[in-house]
């Protein structure tokens, strides 16, 4: 019997199944099925010449007008290959016409005769004033009484049956060359004619409550609609799957991570942590408080906390981890601390051991009774200290240890590891922050808290971060100062772009500093090397293949020409990701040391890095990075008591859509509300489709701007399912979903955010 999971080979035949693989990478029938119809065709409607445009891959029904066949010249021929020259077939649209050209293929003239409709698909080109389709496919309707086969030789005419639509819509296919949405539609219909009705994981009590049709009707509705309604009901239901396919596998980890044992770490009575909420010489914000009061009831459970703490650029996430770890550390139990860059974890070393410098180290004159160690751990450090810091680890002496990738290292182990911290979940996956909790001991879960300063969306919370309770801190410390941010193009206003050297200049003649941002290493590489990869750069954003070929800004270059050009004897430092990690340390100890004036950088001081004295940043060919980036990159100016200025430097024009995306930046602060407009502005399949996973996935059709109702109607419907039956017992079709979809490609794409 045929299932979504036969072959299509078993289905169709062989060389169809090996035409949709070759192109399309499909091999089951649930592939060929979640292939969605991308618009639909009333026969009768016809395109008009106002609907077109240049270079756009269009299938669209006309009517032939006329048809003729211009040889090349008189005797001409292909070198046994038949005549030279070309059909030209007027095709006539609702308003208008357009020419289809068939090079080398006189039978066209022939063949496409005045008075007969078809599907075109091709290209949309432009010749002597007029449209034009080159070489495209043909499905010629025709009345299904003795349907013709195509003859010999004429590749790209197909026939299709003109009545078997004249009650529903024609589904037309996203195509590729060599595969054309006829021949798609095709393989859809046979499958469709054998297809038993497919059984609906969804409950009905469910489906009844949302009013929704059943999983078969929908996937035969979607194919093969009457009227938009159909379409409409089919949609309503199919994102619905979609969003349960993502959901069910997420409601289960949750399950399955509440349910595992952890060691309670209470919050205790006095100690070090009272003593160091003493010191502090400020007042913790609200957000702070409430996060704090959350954490601390969390750990004290016999059950793994695992959490997600968003808070904007500068909100003080890193504190509120260092208050749970000191209150781990009473107990006896470590933390883990994991960094995306050298940079940051040496930065969050320096951060937390000045703060905890009051009260010591262990084993040290006047230490408080309770100090604890903090090490760092990363692979760059010389052989001697890496050594030591893994037998700190290992021995229980470092209460704290902060590292990069090299933490993850099976050599690395921990004496009683019962709380991870992950910093900027985003550069990192879900197999990673799996690797340190597996490092917990005696079989017990460490708690997990996951922090990123970049603001997610609601719908993306229930989506790439959905096994993960949410918490945000939407307050800024008091004091801290506004950052204004100007984006100036280089091509219009090439004075404005002087003018801010000149404003480095003054910045730093009282006493301040300025970091210099730039896409790329050097200019010896063939791509950009350390540029963010949330799939929004210039090319997505609008921007023209001359400018995404451009040359852009290379630190090294752009280091020497400010040193020997406008910035001259001004003391000038250069950091990127391919320096050692001792170098990179040094240099942000000079920098924050005032030590240097200016910081030529790449974005590896993206986030974490804090030097309260810089008051300036300059990002050149800012419309290469993404806005999440560049609200991350200004964040490091404006941390103290000075007002912050950020400098966006492109050289595309001002009506450009990348110019467009960096005025987000200029009337927003709040990286929440920058968020959502980066959501709107992103290409959704950079987010949940192929793009970001390399693979097929099972999201077509959800959208995470307008579905988000639809995704926490899923993730409702999940959790009451798996909290009632944890194991799907009572449930076979949802176990059968989460058996048969390969939940791991699913969710690893999804939670590596």
């Amino acid at each position: 019997m045929v299932t979504v999971d036969s072959s299509l080979t078993d289905v169709i035949g062989a060389r169809s199944a090996k035409a949709l693989a070759a192109k399309l990478e499909f091999s089951s029938v649930i592939d060929l099925l979640t292939h969605y119809p991308r618009k639909y065709l009333q026969l009768g409607e016809v395109s008009s010449e106002s609907d077109l445009t240049l270079g756009q891959a269009v299938t669209f029904h006309a009517t032939v007008l006329e048809s003729t066949w211009i040889p090349a010249r008189p005797g001409s021929r292909q070198r046994g290959r038949g005549p030279k020259g070309r059909s030209v077939v007027k095709l006539g649209l609702g308003s208008g016409s357009i020419e289809a050209v068939f090079w080398n293929q006189p039978w066209v003239a022939k063949r496409l005769l005045s008075g007969e409709q078809g599907l075109f698909t091709g290209v949309v080109g432009h010749f002597n004033n007029a449209w034009q389709l080159n070489n495209p496919s043909c499905e010629l309707l025709v009345d299904g009484a003795g349907m013709p086969e195509p003859a010999s030789g004429q590749n790209g005419l197909t026939f299709t049956d003109i009545t078997a639509f004249s009650e529903r819509m024609m589904p037309i296919y996203p195509a590729k060359e060599g595969l054309d949405s006829g021949k798609i539609r095709r393989c859809v219909e046979t499958t469709l004619d054998v297809l038993p009705p497919i059984d609906d994981p969804l409950p009905s009590a469910d489906r009844e409550r949302l009013g929704l049709i059943d999983l078969d009707t929908a996937f035969r509705y979607k194919h093969r609609p009457k009227d938009m309604s159909q379409v409409r009901a089919a949609d309503a239901r199919l994102k619905l799957q979609e969003a349960l396919t993502i959901q069910l596998a997420l409601s289960v980890q949750r399950k399955q991570t509440s349910l595992a044992p952890a060691i309670p770490r209470p919050l205790p009575d006095g100690g070090l942590l009272s003593a160091f909420d003493a010191a502090l010489p400020f007042e913790l914000t609200a957000g702070q408080r409430n996060a704090g009061e959350v954490l601390a009831a969390e750990l004290a459970r016999e059950h793994p906390m695992h959490r997600l703490l968003q808070g904007d650029v500068g909100s003080g996430k890193t504190l509120v981890a260092l208050r749970a770890m000191l209150q781990v550390a009473a107990s006896g139990g470590q933390s883990a601390m994991l960094a995306p860059t050298e940079v940051l974890a040496h930065q969050h070393a320096r951060s937390i051991q000045q703060l905890l410098a009051p009260f010591g180290e262990p084993g040290t004159l006047g230490a408080h009774e309770d100090a604890i160690k903090v090490v760092v751990l990363s692979a760059g450090m010389p052989a001697a200290r890496r050594k030591q810091a893994l037998l700190d680890a290992a021995s229980g002496a470092a209460h704290i240890v902060i590292g990069t990738h090299a933490l993850l290292e099976e050599k690395v182990t921990f004496a009683d590891l019962g709380f991870v911290v992950v910093d900027e979940q985003h550069r990192f996956g879900v197999e990673q922050r799996d690797v340190l909790r597996r490092k917990g001991g005696g079989g017990a879960v460490p708690h997990t808290l996951v922090m990123t300063a970049t603001p997610i969306p609601r719908t993306i919370a229930m989506t790439a971060f959905g096994d993960l309770d949410v918490l945000v801190m939407s307050d800024l410390p008091a004091g801290r100062s506004p950052i204004a941010t100007t984006a100036i193009s280089s091509q219009e206003k090439p004075s404005w772009v002087d003018r801010a050297w000149e404003r480095i200049r003054e910045e730093v003649a009282q006493g301040r500093q300025a970091y210099v941002v730039c896409p790329r290493i050097g200019l010896d590489e063939d791509e950009p090397d350390e540029l963010d990869d949330d799939g929004d750069g210039s090319q997505s954003s609008g921007g023209s293949a001359k400018e995404s070929k451009r040359v852009s800004a290379a630190v090294a270059q752009v280091e020497q020409w400010l040193r020997e050009g406008p910035l001259q004897g001004l003391r000038v430092g250069m950091l990127h990701g391919r320096l050692g990690g001792d170098e990179k340390d040094e240099i942000m100890r000079r920098f924050g040391d005032r030590q240097i004036d200016v910081l030529v950088s790449t974005t590896v001081i993206e986030v974490g890095v804090d030097v309260p004295n810089a008051t300036v940043m300059v990002v050149l060919d800012a419309d290469l990075f993404g806005l999440a980036t560049l609200h991350q990159l200004r964040g490091r100016v404006g941390r103290g008591k000075l007002a912050g200025l950020c400098l966006l430097v492109t050289p595309v024009h001002p009506a450009s859509r990348g110019f467009e995306r960096l005025r987000i930046l200029e009337a927003s602060t709040d990286g929440f509300v920058i968020a959502e407009r980066d959501l709107e502005l992103r290409r959704e399949g950079n987010i949940l489709g192929a793009e970001q996973s390399g693979k097929q996935t099972n999201v077509k059709l959800l959208s995470l701007i307008q579905d988000a109702e639809i995704i926490t109607q899923a993730r409702e419907i999940c959790d009451a399912v798996v909290a009632e039956d944890p194991s799907l017992a009572e449930h076979p079709m949802l176990r059968s979903m989460l058996a048969s979809l390969d939940s791991q490609r699913t969710t690893d794409y999804l939670l590596k955010g």
